[in-house]
């Protein structure tokens, strides 16, 4: 590709920053550009959050804002503040793909009004409502190969489907699984309240985010299934909130066909993560979750903490950077896709249902 490509990001919440310093701390500056950002909230807060982050730090660049841009480094990004696709003119700024970052579209009917309101082709946060509901979905090192160039709405799955799955995938090629229960113990999201507060839907989440650990429903088990088709049916899923700013991990237990030992599964995952260095990592020091602060990984595997219980049953521990580590998985496919993307041709979708 001679040219960067033209990004647009919807959604400039936890995701959306750590998306565009993601892209400005790496390489893929000399790839992509992001021309324009579309975000409900006014242009003085987006500034100063980009500049200032609680939990990554000050931006490690240049930060200043215009009468309707946002610049960075010099750059200048086109701000719109818009509640809805089809009040932005998406067609003028010349995409080539739009980075939806809001959550809150997860259907292709909904998906469909960006691309009908001038967007090419859409890369998601989030997972989708199904399967049919996009072109595809991709975890970075596991499936990215099916990306042919052609899609319109592709899914970057979840942050711990991103995490869990290279090492389900390990663990069941080399000891083939009959059961995962997966326990995601996550740092709190912005859809909790700091105090007691109402939530549109689940009790639970009312509940003052700094004060309690609290259980909240997750579709992790079907995430994973549509990535592992070979454990359909085996795997089970449980999230809690834990009442930190970032960093997350998943207690995971899994029962094998075959005989295993703790020396065995730890030797599985340093092979794991020397073969996938840049999505896995592995350690076996004494860690505390705010260790892992801004690691770019997908998934790093405590081998201090992998416990063997008879000959079959298994339990580990897997750390993950739930925002930076998506963040950089985001650019990865965004990177691997743009590779295959003919964008000579007229970009052909389908018309939702």
């Amino acid at each position: 590709m001679s040219a960067k490509l033209r990004l647009a990001i919807n959604g400039y919440g936890r995701i959306g920053r750590c998306f565009l310093r993601a892209l400005y701390e790496s390489s893929a500056c000399e790839q992509f550009e992001i021309v324009a950002i579309n975000e409900p909230a006014d242009l003085d807060s987006m500034a100063y959050l980009t500049r200032f982050d609680s939990t990554h730090g000050v931006f490690p660049g240049e930060v200043d804002q215009g009468k309707q841009t946002l610049i960075i480094n010099g750059h200048s990004i086109k701000v719109t503040h818009a509640e809805k696709p089809e009040s932005v003119d998406w067609g003028a700024y010349n995409l080539d793909v739009l980075v939806e970052c809001s959550g809150r579209y997860s259907s292709r009917s909904e998906l469909m009004r960006f691309i009908q309101a001038g967007c090419p082709r859409l890369l998601l946060s989030q997972p989708a409502d199904g399967a049919a509901e996009v072109d595809q979905t991709i975890v970075y090192g596991i499936n990215e190969h099916v990306l042919k160039g052609d899609e319109v709405l592709v899914s970057n799955a979840s942050c711990t489907t991103n995490a869990i799955v290279p090492v389900l995938a390990a663990l069941n090629r080399a000891f083939s699984l009959e059961h995962a229960f997966l326990t995601t113990l996550h740092s709190v999201m912005n859809d909790q309240p700091l105090i007691d507060g109402y939530h549109r839907s689940d009790l639970r989440r009312t509940r003052s985010a700094m004060q309690s650990i609290v259980p909240v429903s997750t579709g992790l088990a079907k995430g994973v299934e549509r990535l592992l088709p070979e454990l359909a049916g085996k795997v089970v899923a449980k999230a809690i909130r834990v009442p930190t700013l970032n960093v997350s991990a998943i207690d995971l237990m899994v029962t094998t066909k075959q005989v295993v030992s703790v020396e065995a599964i730890n030797t599985q995952m340093q092979a794991l993560a020397h073969n996938a260095k840049r999505l896995v990592a592995y350690s076996s020091h004494p860690h505390a979750s705010v260790d892992f602060n801004h690691n770019p990984h997908s998934a790093i595997i405590d081998g201090s903490q992998t416990r063997v219980n008879g000959e079959n049953f298994v339990n580990l521990l897997v750390w993950f950077d739930n925002e930076w580590g998506f963040a950089n998985r985001l650019l990865d496919t965004l990177g691997y896709w743009a590779t295959h993307l003919n964008l000579s041709s007229p970009v052909q979708f389908k018309q939702p249902a």
